[in-house]
């Protein structure tokens, strides 16, 4: 059983889902969005509602996170999986893990990605030991944690490091898009999470206002997740001049590749934006009470992990007051006009990745692995019921 509540679990359930297919012969059942939905996995209901961050948006939510948690373990009472695979989300994840451990107290439990207890709540460790058997990270830094609190931690890869990269086809879409070769493009990417999109697309829109005023022929195009395509399509349709909505991955791909610059919510995205050599200024806001709780208990200074990786501000980042579309536009300013900082940028966000990637050439193969590993034998699976 794999347990995905948002859309870069969905994409990390989809690449483990596809590994396993690959390697043994398994029945797969769960939760997730539309990539594990093409793997088989069906979910019985729609994750997008989960997919929520900050204290307002998670007690509006939390009845239904209860709700849902316990649907899954009937799921996994009714279908007896041998291995459960709760995929990010630590708080729905955290309530699954239990829901599971009550109606089937001798599965197997695996966390994929822990909570990032390096930058806040360290306790969360000792949590999640008592809630699963191991833990699978995909960030090299990460076992000391978990491992203190004694739990068995397997740093497996980012499967996005390591995907193929298909590079996008640049040419094609700026001609889609009306864009010369040499008119400078910026990629605009608000989050995955309704609250992100709702929070910055304000200063988003007011950063590409102040650019394009000197830059008339700067294009802009949005990315949009599948999850919040909507509310992106509303929210866009107030900026002042039209902006192509980019939904399907194939357009997401070709619109990384021919960015000049890009502007992110931090997340999976400015990796991904990386990894096409877009140099990315990052942007991120809380609602205010969650910002103020979280200023007390956050203790990196980074909130991009590439950044966090390097240990240095590689990518600029822009958190909460200092989101501003004055200042999005300041540090955008010099990569969409000057093509040596954009150069050295991309190349210290390359160099990040490659620590990032902990030299994993396969980690949906590597965590694929370590999920068999725990199916337990057929005299194992007697003893205790399954």
């Amino acid at each position: 059983m794999l347990v995905a509540a948002e859309p870069s679990g969905d994409a990390l359930g989809a690449a483990l889902a596809e590994a396993l297919q690959a390697t043994s012969d398994v029945r797969l059942i769960g939760v997730g969005g539309p990539l594990m939905k093409r793997r088989g996995i069906v979910s019985p209901f729609d994750i997008a509602p989960l997919s929520v961050l900050g204290i307002f948006d998670a007690l509006a939510a939390y009845p239904l996170v209860r709700r849902r948690a316990v649907e899954v373990g009937k799921l996994a009472a009714r279908e007896r999986p041998d291995v459960v695979v709760l995929i990010d989300s630590w708080g729905f994840n955290l309530r699954v893990a239990r829901a599971v451990r009550r109606r089937l107290p001798g599965v197997r439990l695996i966390k994929y990605v822990g909570p990032q207890v390096w930058a806040t709540r360290a306790g969360r460790a000792r949590t999640l030991a008592k809630a699963v058997d191991q833990l699978l990270t995909i960030h090299s830094f990460d076992a000391p944690w978990f491992e203190r609190a004694g739990l068995a931690t397997s740093f497996v890869g980012n499967p996005i490091l390591a995907a193929p990269r298909v590079g996008g086809e640049p040419d094609r879409f700026r001609a889609r898009i009306g864009a010369a070769p040499d008119d400078p493009l910026l990629v605009v990417a608000p989050g995955s999470r309704r609250g992100e999109v709702e929070r910055l697309m304000a200063p988003f829109e007011e950063a590409v206002r102040r650019l394009a005023v000197e830059r008339p022929t700067l294009k802009i195009v949005i990315l949009a997740a599948d999850s919040v395509a909507g509310l992106v399509t509303v929210r866009a349709a107030r900026w002042r001049s039209p902006t192509p909505i980019i939904v399907g991955e194939t357009e997401r791909q070709d619109a990384m590749a021919a960015a000049t610059a890009a502007l992110a919510c931090s997340g999976t995205v400015t990796t991904e934006l990386a990894l096409a050599g877009a140099p990315v200024v990052v942007a991120y806001r809380l609602d205010p009470p969650t910002a103020v709780i979280a200023k007390m208990l956050i203790r990196t200074p980074f909130i991009a992990l590439m950044n966090v990786a390097a240990g240095r501000e590689i990518a600029p980042e822009f958190v909460q007051s200092a989101c501003t579309g004055r200042r999005l536009a300041a540090a955008l300013a010099p990569l969409l006009d000057d093509p040596e900082a954009r150069a050295r940028q991309s190349e210290a966000q390359t160099e990040a990745l490659k620590l990032m990637g902990g030299g994993i050439k396969d980690p949906a193969g590597a965590s694929a692995r370590a999920v068999l590993a725990q199916i337990p034998t057929s005299q194992a699976r007697a003893s205790i019921g399954l």
